[in-house]
């Protein structure tokens, strides 16, 4: 490895075979590697220092025990550190690790060190389900709004998904060094737009959604639309694919549409290309709230880069990537009949989906995670050249 570049340790606390968005640390850690930073990604797991899809990883056990499990997780990735810290430029992590990164800020000032310099960055908020909120989530929803509120004391510099998470977590104008979205890799992508067989008129309209099975994420409304569209003479078929807590009232209520509808369990990342080259059509049903506003959904760019036109709500977080793309069915809300208006647009226009699908993966382009690791690397370099000149 170049010994001229800067070395950045990314401390994540998930398991690269169980995140949906692994995407996110693995092909972000590789382009920044490409540009010129030296990336070790820290996940949880008992594996030796290994390459994962160009990037550079090193696993630290974590027992799963209720909040114990993070204290000495962390404890593990401190004393990680400790031993690197002299080649370290910069340490970059979430807000769940931040209070664990206090000791270092600490340690830099008693030792009146410039380096590592302390970066946060922010990509989500808690989404649980206001009536379904359990006693977990309240503390998770406590935990994140603290850390929030004090961590601008003490870290160096802050990155954010989107502006508009910057704005809704108040991050200073003066801490945020940037921001960028989440992104898609086209080449593990394509292959799903030459294995697809388009429906020709009458035929079933294959829709999928690939994520997180939860409440908020109105699927139960959107399975209720795919059913009221069916009974009205058009032909939808609807997959979804993943875990949350949600799973069980779908899975009921799939139980009752004769396979109209079906509910199957996650899989890994690298398996999800295939499931998209079965499909027709990317759904996305979020209601406009702002925890879906200020993000920037991962799996829109890969339906996209995947040549699937997108079925979606319109909120900030699809319109601000589709614009006035014409690959899109719009429903105006993320109520039943809004939804079932979205499929019936959809149905009348099932012979263009073909056209549609092209032009969704030639707008994917921008979207890359190599478009997304180069403003982070500009973030992080301007950031540290400001923090040079004082």
């Amino acid at each position: 490895m170049n010994s001229s570049k800067r070395k950045l340790l990314w401390v994540t606390t998930g398991h690269l075979e169980k995140s949906l968005d692994s995407a996110t640390w693995l092909d972000t850690s590789r382009e920044l590697d490409q540009f010129g930073w030296g990336v070790t990604l820290i996940v949880v797991g008992n594996d030796a220092p290994k390459i994962v899809r160009g990037a550079r990883v090193h696993s630290i056990s974590r027992p799963e025990i209720y909040l114990l499990r993070q204290f000495i997780f962390h404890a593990r990735v401190l004393a990680y550190v400790m031993r690197q810290l002299d080649s370290l430029d910069v340490i970059l992590f979430h807000s769940i690790s931040a209070p664990w990164m206090l000791p270092l800020f600490l340690l830099r000032r008693i030792q009146k060190r410039s380096r590592p310099v302390l970066v946060m960055d922010t990509r989500t908020v808690e989404m649980a389900h206001e009536g379904n909120e359990s006693w977990k989530d309240r503390i998770r929803r406590a935990y994140h709004n603290f850390v929030e509120n004090r961590i601008n004391k003490w870290v160096d510099g802050r990155l954010a998904i989107t502006h508009r998470m910057a704005d809704a977590v108040n991050i200073p104008h003066e801490k945020l060094w940037g921001v960028w979205p989440s992104g898609v890799n086209q080449q593990l992508f394509a292959p799903a737009l030459t294995a697809r067989k388009w429906p020709v008129w009458g035929e079933p309209i294959q829709l999928v959604y690939v994520g997180v099975l939860n409440y908020e994420r109105n699927l139960l409304t959107f399975c209720r639309a795919v059913e009221r569209a069916n009974s009205q003479g058009m032909k939808f078929k609807f997959s979804m694919i993943g875990d949350g807590t949600e799973r069980n009232d779908l899975e009921n209520f799939a139980a009752q549409t004769e396979g109209r509808i079906n509910v199957l369990p996650p899989v890994n990342h690298t398996q999800v290309p295939e499931i998209l080259g079965n499909a027709h059509i990317g759904v996305l049903p979020f209601p406009d709230e702002e925890k879906f506003r200020v993000s920037s959904p991962i799996k829109l760019f890969e339906y996209m880069a995947a040549g699937l036109p997108i079925l979606a709500t319109r909120i900030s977080c699809h319109t601000d990537v589709i614009e006035n793309g014409d690959y899109s069915f719009w429903a105006e809300d993320s109520d039943e009949e809004s939804l079932t208006h979205a499929l019936s647009l959809a149905w009348q226009r099932s012979e263009c989906l073909s056209e549609m699908g092209q032009r969704s993966v030639s707008a994917s382009i921008n979207w890359t995670w190599r478009e997304s690791a180069n403003k982070l690397k500009s973030a992080l370099e301007l950031g540290i050249k400001n923090l040079a000149n004082g």
